[in-house]
Order: structure tokens, then sequence, then C-alpha cells
């Protein structure tokens, strides 16, 4: 007991070990892949914010209530540029488009039609509910994704995850909140359950769509996935779009400012589906649908000198516990519990193992691990990757 005392006693004020641990603490936490990877998340949130934006003046301005068309010119520029991209590519391998359509069609055609209509649901529930009902309910896709991704991509999270995740859901109840006690809501509609509903099978669909995502680019490719999205997708809105809007692109006061404001939504639209893969890849489905939380936030800001929205201090909270909840969830890797044989069902090839290891006999699975964020931890064991 004597000698613990001297050594306390021994070390001056000021100059002791807490102050470097901590510093260590947070470097080892605030690493550079985790504060690049925040900021790309945060690029696909204004994104989605210039998206929003464009759109309000599309339908307060001018009256211009077209969602499918406006897909729909995403999904044409999508064709131009990743469709055509697979079509020239030379050769019969799994890369080229004539080979992917005879593989893998049907898949593709499926994920197509439920990416088209997670928009229109999402688009067509603002007519029925409050604004804040669609931001509150949309988060539903957050557990969606949690749930696909632990069963059919076999991610497994640690409890930090769970918590980040939990954050990030706190901090839009904060927004809403402030919605509410300032006002903000739009008048009820006369079928708000409806809109709820819609509002619910958006985020399910949405859910949906990022798990498929998530694994087309990380086993396959963003290209290939893009120009699929802009083969299916441009074909089947425009079927809707000629069943559903025709009258209503009629009824459009067209002229040069409205023009602009569709090629503005078209240009962030097509910029959000080309760069989201990429952070995709980088990250994880969801942690790219937390990051997409603050998209909110960024448009009451711009409200704010646009359309002079009152200020409330519950939406820097709000923005404080998202960001908080991003830190806490990226600061630590989810990893694959890979059975070798789930990453083969979607190509549907019969090509040749990826691995020079022998065949496993009937009833036997070779674990593995396979980190799917930023890179392992301290004293975690090396990846091993099998397929």
């Amino acid at each position: 007991m004597i000698s613990v005392v001297s050594t306390v006693e021994s070390v001056p004020r000021g100059t002791g070990t807490p102050a470097p641990s901590l510093y260590r603490r947070i470097r080892k936490v605030l690493t550079r892949d985790l504060l690049v990877t925040l900021a790309l998340g945060q690029v696909l949130s204004l994104l989605i914010c210039a998206i929003g934006l464009t759109s309000k003046y599309l339908a307060d301005d001018f009256h211009a209530n077209t969602p499918v068309f406006q897909s729909f010119l995403n999904y044409i520029l999508l064709f131009l540029v990743y469709t055509t991209t697979l079509a020239v590519r030379q050769g019969t391998g799994e890369g080229n488009l004539l080979a992917i359509l005879k593989q893998r069609w049907w898949k593709y055609m499926i994920l197509g039609l439920i990416d088209i209509e997670a928009n229109y649901l999402v688009l067509k529930a603002y007519q029925y509910t409050t604004l804040s009902s669609v931001q509150l309910l949309d988060c539903f896709v957050i557990p969606v994704v949690l749930l696909l991704s632990w069963f059919f991509l076999l991610v497994r999270y640690k409890a930090v995850h769970f918590v980040g995740a939990g954050l990030c859901l706190l901090g839009i109840g904060c927004m809403v909140g402030a919605d509410i006690l300032l006002g903000r809501q739009q008048g009820l509609g006369e079928q708000k359950l409806f809109g709820d509903l819609l509002v619910l099978g958006g985020a399910t669909l949405y859910g949906i769509s990022n798990v498929c995502e998530e694994f087309i680019v990380k086993n396959l490719s963003r290209v290939e996935f893009l120009g699929m999205m802009g083969l299916f997708g441009s074909f089947f809105s425009g079927i809707q779009l000629a069943i559903m809007e025709h009258k209503e692109l009629l009824k459009v006061p067209w002229d040069w400012q409205i023009g602009l404001f569709y090629v503005g939504f078209s240009a962030f639209m097509f910029g959000l589906y080309s760069f989201m893969p990429v952070v995709m890849k980088r990250t994880s489905a969801t942690s790219v649908n937390l990051s997409l939380l603050t998209a909110d936030l960024y448009s009451l800001f711009c409200g704010f000198f646009l359309f002079h929205y009152k200020f409330s201090g519950l939406y820097l909270l709000s923005f404080f516990i998202i960001i908080l909840g991003l830190v806490l969830y990226s600061s630590s890797s989810t990893y694959v519990a890979q059975d070798p044989r789930v990453y083969k069902q979607f190509r549907n090839t019969g090509s040749q193992p990826v691995t020079d290891q022998p065949p496993l006999s009937p009833g036997v699975l070779e674990p593995s691990v396979t980190y799917t964020s930023l890179s392992p931890e301290a004293g975690d064991e090396l990846p091993v990757r099998v397929a």
C-alpha cells in the first residue's frame, strides 16, 4: 500500500498518462478512414437535399406533380451511360450485357420494379399524411436493412452498432418533435392511415433494394447494377408513366425555368444513384441509410433561408445526435460469418470456384470471417475470404 501511494505522488500534476491515453483513444476512433466514410455519407445526404428542394419547387411553384416522370428521366440517364457501357463490352464474359441478361435477367427485373415502386410510394404518401409522419416512418428502412443484412448477407453486428443506430433514430425523433412544436406539419389528409402505410411500404422496398445493391456492388460490379437499373427501370417506369401520369404532363406549364428544374433534378438523382454504390462498397447499406438521415436536416437548414422556416435549437441537437450515432456505428467494423455458397446464389453462372480449395463435402460448411467496413480492429483475427 505504501509503495502504491508513493508512486502516485511521484507523478507531477498535469504530466500523467491519462491525457495521452485519452488522446490515443480518440485517435483510434476518429481514424482517417472513418472521417472519409462520414464525409462520403454526407455528400449523399446533400444530393438528397438538392433532390428534395428541386421537387418542392416543381410541385409548389409550377404545380408539376410528376414523380414517375422525374424517376423516368433518371433511369433514362442510367440507361444511356451504364447500360450502353455493358452493351459495348467485348467478349461474352460475365460482364457483357447479353451474358448478364441470359444468367439473371429476371432477378434484375424484380429489383428494378422494387426500386421504382419504393420511390413512387414515398413520394405519393406526401398527398395523404404529414411531413413529420413521413420523416419518422421513413426511418423504418433502418431495421429492415439490419434484419435483411443479418439473415441474407450474414452480417454480424456488435452492441456499439445498435447503440449508434438507436442514437441516429433518436436524432430524427428530436427533429420531428421540433417540427411539431413549431407547427411545421402539413394539414392532415382524409386518409392519413393510408399515407402512413404507403411510407412503411416504400421504406420496406427501399431496404430490400439497398441490401440487394450492397450484395451486387461488393460481389459483382457497380456498372452491372446501374446498367440493369437503367434497362429495367426505364422500361417499367415508362409503362407506369404512360398509364398514370400522361395527363399530368399535359398540365405542366412548360418553359425554360421548369425545364431547368427538371434537368437539375435528373442530374442530382443521377449523381445519387452513381455515387451511392461507391459509398456502399466501402461501408454497408446500413451505414449509408444512417448517413442519409441528415438529409432532412440539410433541407431544413436551406428552408431557413429559402422558405423562412422557424428555427429551433432541437434541430442542432438532432444533427449532433445523428452525427454521434454515425461515429459510434462506423467506429467498429461489422463482419460476415460467411457460407461460401451463399455468394454464388445470385450469380447462377455455373462457373469454376473462385478459390483453389477442394470442394466441400455435402453438409459441411467452411466457416470464415470477412470484415465489411473500414478495417479489422486491433486484436481481431485477420479476415479470411473464401468466396
